[in-house]
């Protein structure tokens, strides 16, 4: 594994799989397609050795591109994606482009090469669970999660082609024998995360002197997990997965949003109540849940950030220090967000 591509690298979990494997491979070589969408920056890879780190611009769905490239290169790790649920609403059909198009053209290359292909997917696809009444309690639904095991239910545009390309690779791996993986991962969190998600939103906020917003009442669960553990833990499905399976990557990490908000106003120095309520998602999942025994006890992955007050600190000084990185583009993500009430 000398020399791989990272589709989507220069977007916020797949430039933090870049630096990790740069900081902790140094043998591998890494090219990284990604188009530069909104969601996609030079500067995340700022800093990282020319001779070991390659950006091609481009897009997954271009064949010809992605055939030359794949044809050069031992593993792709796929990352790109279009993966903002608000905007899946707005207009479904770059993310049945990128998503599921996409997707088709890296596999087809990966297939005709002999290429080792890992495909990194969200716990979305498995669509929400029950809320539970208290955290880390035993309210209605408290002991369930998602495994590999459970059955795809989808709820947006963007979480259904996530699903469907999951499916592909499935297929591909049954009917061509591709040499693949899947993981899908809890919600992440951490540096160069693109200011329209919840956490980057709510921290760059205060720094601009906004209140906060919260959909509803903020009982929504997510499953959160620092990004450099998920990218220990693609690297090691990538390398010591068993082909054809599906791993699911989660920290034990579920807090409510509202629970979230506060933290992120009490650690800023802002009183806990400082925020607005805003109209709910349309389609908002409930509750997310990883179970990642698979991973653990088959790999011996380990997540090292487990301390989400820790974690959540380090986040908000990184944007603290970084406000070139957002700065520019703060107006534009509220004003979008304003014209929907939210």
């Amino acid at each position: 594994m000398k020399k791989i591509i990272v589709t989507g690298g220069a977007g916020f979990i797949g430039s933090n799989f870049v630096h990790y494997v740069v900081n902790n491979h140094p043998d591998v070589h890494v090219t990284v397609l990604d188009k530069l969408t909104y969601a996609g920056n030079r500067e995340n890879l700022a800093g990282l050795p020319e001779d070991r780190v390659k950006l091609v611009v481009g897009d997954i769905t271009d064949a010809a591109l992605v055939d030359e490239l794949v044809s050069q290169t031992d593993a792709v790790v796929h990352y790109a994606a279009e993966s903002h649920n608000d905007n899946s609403l707005k207009d479904p059909f770059p993310f049945v482009q990128t998503n599921l198009i996409g997707t088709y053209t890296l596999i087809e290359a990966c297939r005709k090469h002999g290429v080792r292909y890992h495909h990194v997917s969200t716990d979305e696809v498995y669509g929400d669970l029950p809320l539970r009444e208290d955290l880390p309690g035993h309210g209605e639904g408290a002991g369930e999660k998602f495994t590999p095991e459970t059955a795809y239910n989808p709820s947006s545009p963007y979480s259904s082609t996530k699903a469907g390309s999951d499916l592909l690779v499935r297929a591909w791996v049954r009917s061509f024998d591709l040499q693949a993986t899947i993981s899908n991962c809890s919600n992440n969190y951490g540096p160069y995360q693109h200011i329209e998600k919840f956490i980057p939103r709510q921290i760059t906020n205060i720094l601009s002197g906004i209140r906060p917003k919260l959909y509803g009442e903020g009982k929504n669960v997510r499953d959160w997990i620092h990004t450099n553990d998920h990218s220990a833990a693609v690297w090691l499905i990538l390398t010591k997965g068993k082909i054809g399976e599906t791993y699911l990557i989660g920290a034990d990490g579920e807090k409510d949003n509202k629970t979230v908000l506060e933290l992120i106003l009490e650690l800023m120095g802002q009183p806990k109540d400082a925020y607005d309520q805003v109209k709910d998602r349309a389609g908002h999942d409930l509750r997310y849940a990883i179970d990642a025994t698979k991973l653990r006890e088959e790999l011996g992955w380990q997540p090292e950030f487990t301390d989400f007050r820790e974690g959540l600190a380090d986040t908000i000084a990184w944007y603290t220090e970084n406000k070139d990185w957002w700065q520019a583009e703060k107006s534009a993500v509220e004003e979008s967000y304003r014209k929907n009430g939210q």
